[in-house]
């Protein structure tokens, strides 16, 4: 059955399903993740400080095993899903838009022997194919800035989630006293009219019922992390060509400039979230 995705998310499906954004992403970020890494050195290799991401969500999961069942909403590549599969036996649901990347995903799973703990699922988590409080744990990396309709997002959260479960994401968001219109450049590089910001975020889930745990604030990681990927990206520009138009390339770069001076000046927010419902 074909599905009916709202305007931004056709936007960013059909983004991430190019052949530049996939052979960029693959190449530059490693091929497993696609979000903001956790650094603890300038010159730490983008993959493993996307690694210790990953490993730092899971710490706020509390006690979790196989008897648990996982959704990822917005789950790129899926190394989040294998990490949590392998480590902690649990079984999970990677949602995500990108056809492309959900190929690469069931292959990796494939590769790694956690077909049978993996589903991969091809949809929007503006619509989640799910019953009611299906899931103990819903978990999301930098994704939901790329829904038009994040309050249709967080209700489909609200929706599937357990009574006593625990939502854990990261999103790249405005800052709560971010003045208007400083932002334009980045969102025009993501076709969206605004994100979101913490206070969205726990005005939203309060009025869904959610319980904010607690909000790990590290604004600075946002500007580390795109700062290496740009730098990355400049370092490896001559391999990426072979792969990679050189328009994309460019586009890349500029909007990389923007993020990182949007964090900078203090616009920008980013950081771990972890609600109970």
């Amino acid at each position: 059955m074909t599905q009916s995705y709202s305007e931004a998310v056709n936007v960013a499906r059909d983004y991430y399903n190019s052949d530049d954004a996939d052979n960029f992403y693959a190449i530059v970020w490693g091929g497993e993740d696609i979000h903001i890494g956790l650094y603890e050195a300038q010159d730490e290799p983008i993959i493993d400080a996307s690694h210790r991401t990953v490993r730092h969500l899971a710490k706020s999961l509390g006690d979790i095993g196989p008897q648990h069942k996982v959704l990822d909403i917005g789950s790129g590549y899926g190394g989040a899903a294998r990490y949590l599969a392998d480590t902690f036996g649990c079984e999970v649901t990677a949602l995500n838009l990108s056809e492309k990347e959900n190929e690469r995903n069931r292959e990796l799973n494939k590769e790694r022997g956690l077909s049978d703990k993996i589903t991969v699922v091809d949809g929007s988590f503006e619509s989640i194919p799910a019953d009611d409080e299906s899931f103990d744990i819903i978990w999301s990396q930098d994704a939901i800035l790329h829904s038009g309709h994040r309050e249709k997002v967080l209700q489909e959260v609200a929706r599937v989630l357990k009574p006593g479960g625990r939502f854990v994401f990261t999103d790249p968001m405005q800052s709560d006293d971010c003045p208007d219109g400083v932002l334009q450049s980045i969102l025009d590089r993501i076709h969206l009219s605004t994100l979101g910001s913490p206070k969205f975020y726990r005005d939203t889930l309060s009025t869904l019922g959610m319980t904010e745990v607690s909000f790990d604030e590290h604004t600075q990681q946002l500007i580390n992390h795109y700062s290496s990927v740009l730098q990355e990206t400049k370092n490896r520009q001559q391999e990426l060509v072979n792969a990679v138009s050189p328009e994309y390339i460019e586009r890349m770069k500029n909007g990389l400039v923007h993020w990182i001076e949007g964090g900078k000046k203090g616009y920008l927010c980013w950081g771990i979230f972890v609600f109970s419902k």
